[in-house]
């Protein structure tokens, strides 16, 4: 496989456990070396002093029967509470802070966010807090408001999506080269993901702007706790708050001229919990979802699933030749590469044991996705792709229970899609002479570019 190694980069395979560092620069191009020194050495991998205040910890949890554990107890295991001002005021993600915490039963039944309302900042956890602090209304949330549009209702976007993989493969398929990222991996999930909701495609490049946001402590926070700087934060609000100004937008459109897509539904529904209708402000935490959820991830993994056959020329012949084998693939595929490889998503409410290792209430716990998926314990031959495994989608990459990632039906929809379309047309792939694969950095296994050849049918 092509690989260069980029300037910023500082990591080195690791030899030993002291030599594991997963937040490095450069590290992605280690992780799965680093994965197996973990789970023969240190399953439980303690961060000293990054836990939800500076007197407890973080923890690194590699495998799969830990993880899988974790992710179906919501109350026993539930998202870290900072507790440290300083560490807020730099811009920490994927954390709640207990000055944020919202009385559902005092929300109003109706509201229209107004613009550079500050809380246009907080749309996601406005919406979180108030339609699914619990379990039962998760369920709910999934059932009701996404599970129709890409969970397991996603099929009826069947051809919407085939046609959107048709148009992008005619804009290269006459040119002798392109970036199968750029070209095809990148706008596809942005297309599809526009068509839902529901967004012009012609505001594409502002969407791509705005998840770049969203992401943006995943990809250029420190350490487990993806920590953005003062500036970094700030940045990232403004972008943010110009988001929510556009959904604002958007709705007022679809309340004139309702459409067959999402952000129509949402304004129209009603949501039984609560028996009564979204607020403008609920609306767009679920629009962020939707945007956060749904471009990167489906992008890296057909990036990925492309890798894998041009590494392994045989399997597109055998997929090309038995399509029904293409769904194994994408779920092995996933498994082996999860697009997203950890998130520091839990805390212990209690005093917890892993592994024989104990790991005290409060500490923050960094749930590695792509270890566990590659668990020696949990998948005999981990790293190679069986298309006859069993249980094929028990893989963490769209993690487990209730809290499952609810755009996973959307998503594989895509990647089912897109090699269907891709052998009707082409009969390999190949490296060029300046491919060169990259990793971006932080916790996403991200490909930037992937500069092939092929030849058509």
């Amino acid at each position: 496989m092509p690989h260069e190694k980029t300037d910023t980069d500082t990591a080195k395979c690791p030899m030993s456990l002291g030599e594991v560092d997963l937040f490095e620069p450069g590290a992605q191009n280690f992780w799965y070396e680093s994965y197996k020194i973990l789970h023969r050495e240190s399953p439980v991998h303690k961060i000293p002093g990054e836990g939800t205040s500076p007197d407890t910890d973080g923890f690194i949890l590699s495998k799969y029967e830990d993880i899988a554990f974790v992710v179906k107890d919501i109350l026993r295991f539930p998202p870290p509470v900072m507790k440290n001002t300083d560490l807020e005021k730099a811009g920490v993600s994927g954390f709640n802070a207990e000055k944020e915490n919202i009385d559902k039963e005092k929300l109003p039944a109706s509201s229209v966010v107004s613009r550079h309302d500050p809380s246009l900042m907080n749309a996601f956890q406005v919406s979180i807090q108030s339609l699914r602090p619990n379990e039962e209304l998760w369920k709910a949330h999934k059932r009701q408001l996404t599970d129709p549009w890409v969970g397991p209702g996603a099929y009826r976007h069947e051809e919407m999506v085939t046609e959107a993989t048709n148009k992008l493969i005619d804009n290269w398929i006459d040119k002798d080269k392109f970036d199968f990222v750029s070209e095809f991996a990148m706008p596809l999930p942005q297309i599809v993901m526009a068509n839902i909701i529901g967004f012009p495609l012609e505001d594409i490049p502002f969407h791509k702007k705005w998840g770049d946001a969203m992401v943006m402590p995943f990809v250029y926070g420190k350490g487990h706790r993806n920590l953005l700087t003062k500036d970094q934060s700030d940045e990232q609000q403004v972008l943010l708050k110009d988001f929510g100004n556009y959904v604002i937008d958007q709705l007022e459109e679809k309340k004139k001229n309702p459409k067959e897509d999402m952000l129509s539904f949402l304004l129209d529904v009603t949501y039984e919990p609560f028996d009564r209708k979204l607020t403008d402000t609920e609306i767009i935490g679920v629009a962020y979802a939707m945007i956060i959820g749904g471009l990167e991830t489906t992008q890296y993994a057909i990036a990925h699933q492309a890798v894998m056959l041009i590494d392994d020329p045989d399997l597109y012949v055998d997929l090309d030749k038995n399509r029904e084998k293409i769904n194994a693939f994408v779920e092995e595929s996933l498994r082996v590469k999860a697009p997203t490889q950890g998130l520091s998503t839990r805390m212990t409410t209690q005093d917890e044991v892993f592994q024989g290792v104990k790991v005290p209430k409060g500490s923050i716990l960094h749930l590695r996705y792509g270890a566990a998926n590659v668990d020696p314990d949990t998948f005999e031959c981990p790293h190679e792709i069986d298309l006859d495994r069993k249980a094929l989608t028990r893989h963490l990459t769209f993690s487990q229970g209730h809290r499952t990632c609810p755009g996973n039906g959307i998503s594989r929809l895509e990647q089912n899609i897109a090699w269907n379309c891709l052998m009707d047309r082409i009969e390999k792939f190949e490296y060029t002479t300046e491919t060169k694969i990259e990793y971006q950095s932080g916790i996403m296994l991200g490909t930037l570019e992937l500069l092939l050849n092929f030849s058509k049918k």
